[in-house]
C-alpha cells in the first residue's frame, strides 16, 4: 500500500498512516525545522518547498507505484482561515479571501495530477460550520470540476470526530473527508470510546469503553531534569490555586474561586490545567506563558508528554527548540487516529488488514490517583478581588471594539 504526504508537518498523520501498513514515500511541508524532524524519524523523500511548487509528476517518480497509482494522498492544509477563534474574537473571518486558504486548492490540484486511489482531508471543523461554510462548498465544487475533467468519480464522504472518541487520549475535535477515485462511498468507523459521566469505571455501563486518560498517556512519564518545565509570567503563582481540569474560569463569578476575572474574558486555555481522570484538553502550538494545558503538577508538559497525547509512537524524537516543538507537535493531528482511517480506507480499497487492535492505541491505566490539592490563591492576587462583567459575546470583544473605533466598520459588516 503506497501514501504520499502534504502538508506534513512534523507527521502526525505520516506515523498513524505508516502504522496502519502504508508505506509513505513522499512528503512535504514548507517549513524546514518539521522537514528535519521527518528526516531525523525515518521518512524518505522529504521535499522542502510550499506546496505551490510540488507536483504530481514529482510524486508519483519517487513512488514506486504499480500501474494502478498511489493508493492514498493525505494532508491537512494549514486551517487559521477558518477557525473557531477568528470567528470568537471578531465574529467572522475572511475564510476563503484569505491569502492562507490558497492551500485548499493546491491539496486538490495535486489529487487532480496524482488520482491517487483515495484521499483524506484533515482540516479543523470550522470549515463546516453552518452559514460560513465557503471552504467547504469550495471543496465540493472542486471535486465535482474535477471529475468532469478528468473522468475520476471521487464522492466524497466527511465527518467531524473528537479523537477522543476513538481512544485517543486527547478532545481535539477534527474535519476528515475521505473520497474514492472509483466512486465507492467511503464510511467512517463507528467510535470505540465514550465520555463517562461519572468518572468511575466499575460504574460505566455501555457498548463503548470510557475515554482514555491524560493519566494513561503521560502517568508513567518521568521529564528531564534538563528540561526547563517553569511556568512563568504574571499568572504562574495563580495556577495551583485552580483545581485539575478547570481554567481560569474557576476564578470567576460563576464558579467556586475568587472573582479575579469576568466570565469569558479570556482564551480558553487560559490556566488551563489537566486533570488525570479525563483526555486532555486539545494541545496549543503557539501558547503564551499562561496558555496551557499545564500538568496537574503545576507545570508545562514536556515535550514527550505532548507528544504521547498526540498518541506518536514511543520511537519519535524531536530535536529542536522548545518554542519550534511545542509548534510542531501542537499543529500535529493525532497519529492513532489517523492510523484508524488508513485501516478503514484500506478495506476500502481492497486491502486485507490484520484484525489486531491500532498499533498506537494505548493501554489503560489499572487505577488514576486522586486529584491533587488547590492552594490558596496568592495575597498579590487579591487586588483583583471584585465584580467584573462577563464577555459580551461572539465578535463583540475588545479587538472587535478596536476595530470599530479605529474606523474600519466592524469586521461582519
Amino acid at each position: 500500500m503506497i501514501a504520499a504526504s502534504l502538508f506534513s508537518g512534523c507527521g502526525g498523520m505520516d506515523f498513524g498512516i505508516k502504522a496502519a501498513g502504508f508505506q509513505v514515500v513522499f512528503c512535504n511541508d514548507f517549513d524546514k525545522h518539521s522537514c528535519c524532524t521527518l528526516v531525523h524519524n525515518g521518512f524518505k523523500n522529504v521535499v522542502h518547498r510550499p506546496v505551490s511548487e510540488v507536483s504530481g509528476d514529482q510524486i508519483v517518480s519517487v513512488s514506486d507505484a504499480s500501474s494502478d497509482g498511489i493508493d492514498l494522498l493525505f494532508g491537512g492544509p494549514p486551517c487559521q482561515p477558518f477557525s473557531k477563534s477568528g470567528y470568537w474574537v471578531r465574529g467572522d473571518t475572511l475564510r476563503l479571501d484569505d491569502p492562507r486558504s490558497d492551500t485548499l486548492a493546491q491539496f486538490f490540484r495535486l489529487v487532480e495530477q496524482v488520482q491517487p486511489r483515495a484521499f483524506l482531508l484533515e482540516n479543523v471543523h470550522g470549515i463546516s460550520y453552518s452559514g460560513k461554510e465557503e471552504g467547504f462548498r469550495f471543496i465540493l465544487d472542486r471535486i465535482q470540476s474535477m471529475n468532469r475533467s478528468i473522468g475520476t468519480k471521487y464522492d466524497p464522504t466527511w465527518s467531524v470526530i473528537n479523537t477522543a472518541d476513538f481512544g485517543v487520549p486527547q478532545t481535539r475535535v477534527r474535519f476528515f473527508m475521505v473520497g474514492m477515485r472509483d466512486g465507492t462511498r467511503f464510511s467512517f468507523p463507528s467510535p470505540t470510546h465514550k465520555q463517562r459521566e461519572d468518572q468511575s469505571p466499575t460504574l460505566f455501563e455501555s457498548d463503548l469503553e470510557p475515554h482514555l486518560t491524560a493519566w494513561d498517556a503521560i502517568g508513567h512519564l518521568t521529564p528531564d531534569p534538563n528540561e526547563n518545565l517553569v511556568v512563568g509570567g504574571r499568572w504562574a503563582e495563580l495556577l495551583p490555586s485552580i483545581p485539575e481540569g478547570e481554567n481560569y474560569l474557576w476564578h470567576t463569578d460563576r464558579k467556586n474561586g475568587e472573582p479575579l476575572f469576568g466570565w469569558r474574558t479570556r482564551y480558553w486555555c487560559f490556566l488551563l490545567k489537566l486533570a488525570k481522570n479525563r483526555p486532555s484538553w486539545t494541545l496549543q502550538a503557539q501558547p503564551g506563558s499562561a496558555i496551557g494545558p499545564f500538568h496537574w503538577d503545576n507545570r508545562k508538559l514536556s515535550w514527550r508528554e505532548m507528544a504521547a497525547l498526540q498518541t506518536f509512537p514511543e520511537s519519535f524524537c524531536i530535536d529542536a527548540p522548545r518554542v519550534e516543538i511545542q509548534r510542531q507537535i501542537g499543529n500535529a493531528v493525532p497519529s492513532l487516529i489517523a492510523e484508524i482511517l488508513a485501516r478503514s480506507i484500506a478495506v476500502h480499497l481492497g486491502y486485507s488488514i490484520p484484525t489486531r487492535p491500532p498499533l498506537l492505541a494505548l493501554r489503560r491505566s489499572e487505577q488514576i490517583p486522586p486529584a491533587s490539592k488547590v492552594a490558596r490563591v496568592p495575597k498579590r492576587y487579591s487586588e483583583l478581588i471584585g465584580v467584573h462583567a462577563a464577555h459580551p459575546g461572539t465578535g463583540k470583544g475588545r479587538s472587535y471594539e478596536r476595530k470599530a473605533e479605529s474606523g474600519k466598520g466592524h469586521p461582519c459588516g
